[in-house]
């Protein structure tokens, strides 16, 4: 297909669609396929489906047929976001924002309006934003973060573990996350339902999207004006007091950019990880028999199941060849971190252990990297191993064909897990042994190197009503001296 056809004004009618059942349906203009609607509830099928059809990058349409190449390449993937003297992150630059083919009110504006981010600059621009993000990032304490992270799992298991059933994303997966992110972001008191609900849906292009995403600007930037007036020891104290001197609207966007990305990758991985823990009794067998690790599991999944499937987009700064396709000066392009990692030239064989591979493309590559994966890691690592501590019989309550799954253009998530197990009663959420516990004193499920932050608290008395909204001790961060001092203790 050359560049010239690759364009939604091809027919006399571009929003004409074909009836449900046609089998044309799910193809737009130009003949081109369509990455949403009724066909596209399989992304993952429609991909390769592109595959076959064009090699390593594919014409597509986004919502409201706006034309798109799809890079499904590992190398092609890896070339669009390493090689910035050709592609760019500015949306600005994209041919169809500037001929107003995307209309303001486009499901995805939320991901394609222009801000002034780190994600959209580059140059000295994105070296002065994305240098004040990593160095707010130097300044969280991981030891504490990581204890953190073992004592909110623990609340929240304590509110369903009597119960002997639960289904771990809505109680489990899309809590954890926030939670945590709320502590490093400074703004626990903000944490209820409507934040988590309205973090889950503005990535997916849904009609409530923008809404979605006023009502976390609103948070956000409140928090930005009360800590611009009264900072503390916290993520967006020290974002706001970097020597780049950010602007409150600048702060606020990338705090946006950090609670939506960090969630959402967050509360995937932990879904996926615990569903194939559940699902795959080799992967179950591996992880308990001590053949891998908790963070080994993770890595695993990012392979087989990166929390991000695309990332909206690139946009090319020059008339260029990419996986045989002419891109022209303005085209834009969405990197395929799924596909890309079912490459067949990479992956051969998509079952076979990547155990130690860490070339997927789930954190993406080059200048925009995301910078914050390693805490995204330690809640998935710290998170499963705690919880698998915990209920070291739970199984999955269903048969695994009865799962479901919610797919749009930037993932693909589970509705639900839903788990059983033995009864068990609250503990304590504060309290700590005098020693540390070893591997074996935790049975079979603590197979990741053993490590002090992640011991179980003894138990204590079941309380008769386990609040719904954590209530956690705040992360300290002791200087130098009282680090020492705990890692020579063994806390």
């Amino acid at each position: 297909m050359t560049p010239e056809s690759f364009s939604p004004t091809d027919t006399d009618d571009p929003m004409a669609t074909p009836p449900p059942g046609c089998p044309a349906h799910g193809i737009g203009p130009g003949e081109l396929r369509r990455l949403y609607g009724p066909e596209a509830e399989d992304l993952g099928a429609v991909y390769e489906k592109l595959r076959a059809e064009h090699g390593p990058v594919a014409p597509a349409l986004l919502h409201q047929d706006v034309p798109i190449w799809v890079v499904l390449g590992h190398a092609e993937n890896m070339h669009t976001v390493r090689t910035p003297s050709q592609f760019s992150r500015d949306t600005r630059l994209w041919s169809s924002m500037q001929d107003g083919t995307v209309k303001p009110d486009h499901p995805l504006m939320p991901h394609l309006a222009w801000q002034p981010i780190c994600c959209h600059a580059e140059g000295e621009e994105h070296l002065r934003l994305r240098g004040a993000v990593t160095g707010a990032m130097s300044t969280i304490d991981h030891r504490g973060i990581r204890r953190y992270i073992n004592r909110a799992t623990q609340d929240l298991v304590n509110q369903f573990c009597e119960e002997g059933r639960a289904d771990l994303v809505s109680r489990f997966a899309e809590r954890l996350p926030m939670i945590v992110l709320c502590e490093i972001l400074g703004m626990t008191h903000e944490y209820n339902d409507k934040l988590v609900q309205a973090a889950r849906d503005l990535p997916k292009g849904t009609e409530t999207a923008i809404a979605s995403n006023a009502y976390i600007m609103d948070v956000l930037m409140r928090l930005t004006a009360s800590r611009r007036a009264e900072p503390k020891d916290d993520f967006t104290s020290h974002l706001i007091n970097h020597p780049a001197r950010l602007s409150d609207e600048e702060v606020g966007q990338h705090l946006r950019v950090i609670l939506i990305i960090a969630y959402e990758t967050t509360a995937n991985l932990l879904a996926n990880v615990l569903r194939v823990v559940l699902t795959d009794p080799r992967f179950r067998a591996q992880l308990s028999g001590g053949q891998m690790t908790v963070p080994e599991a993770v890595e695993q999944s990012l392979w087989d199941e990166p929390p991000f499937s695309t990332l909206l987009g690139y946009f090319a700064k020059q008339e260029v060849e990419l996986g045989g396709q002419r891109i022209r000066k303005g085209d834009g392009l969405l990197v395929g971190l799924a596909p890309g990692n079912v490459d067949p030239r990479v992956r051969p064989d998509t079952k076979a252990n990547m155990q130690g591979n860490r070339s997927h493309l789930a954190f993406s590559g080059g200048p925009h990297e995301c910078p914050g994966q390693d805490i995204g890691r330690a809640i998935a690592d710290v998170g499963v191993d705690a919880l698998l501590t915990r209920l070291p019989d739970v199984e999955l309550a269903c048969e695994e064909h009865e799962l479901t799954w919610r797919s749009s253009i930037s993932n693909r998530h589970l509705v639900e897990l839903p788990v059983k197990f033995a009864p068990t009663p609250q503990q304590d959420v504060m309290a700590r042994p005098a020693h540390p516990v070893t591997a074996q004193r935790l049975g079979s499920w603590q197979s990741s190197t053993p490590k002090p932050q992640m011991v179980v608290p003894e138990p204590a008395a079941p309380s008769a009503e386990p609040t719904p909204t954590p209530t956690l001790e705040p992360v300290s961060r002791p200087g130098l001296f009282g680090r020492l001092l705990r890692w020579w203790r063994g806390d």
